[in-house]
């Protein structure tokens, strides 16, 4: 009895320091940046009757895991004075990354113009901007 309390002790010990510390294994490593970073898809319109979401592929930037999907937009062209970002943890072993910035509170019956870029957490821009391209809310 004495040896199966030591075996459960010694269990539940190794267990918790096992379970413990999850984040180690889910680090990313740093990535080398790519030399040229371009939009392959889109971008490309998500909407319901209450948001929209925006949606485009580029080639994987690399550098740092951490990067954000940024939507500049407005009503007009020129001035594109709103921004919507999220963010996106960059899969090193993928050649290509999915961008998805979701845009709340638009005026209904509106013609908004965006462009799309991305920038790494410490706000680097990945150094691509898409033109300005334009949809109208229902």
């Amino acid at each position: 009895m004495n040896s199966l309390f030591w075996k459960m002790t010694i269990m539940l010990i190794v267990g918790s320091f096992l379970y413990s510390a999850p984040g180690l294994s889910q680090v990313s490593p740093t990535t080398e940046k790519s030399a040229r970073v371009r939009i392959t898809q889109g971008p490309e319109i998500e909407r319901n009757d209450f948001v929209v979401i925006i949606r485009w592929t580029s080639n994987n930037p690399g550098g740092a895991p951490e990067h954000y999907g940024v939507v500049r937009y407005g009503t007009n062209p020129k001035e594109l004075s709103q921004t919507a970002k999220s963010p996106i943890r960059l899969n090193p072993g993928h050649s290509e990354t999915v961008f998805r910035v979701r845009i709340d509170d638009l005026k209904p019956r509106t013609t908004y113009y965006y462009k799309v870029e991305a920038m790494e957490s410490n706000g680097k821009d990945d150094g691509f901007k898409s033109e300005v391209k334009q949809f109208t809310t229902n």
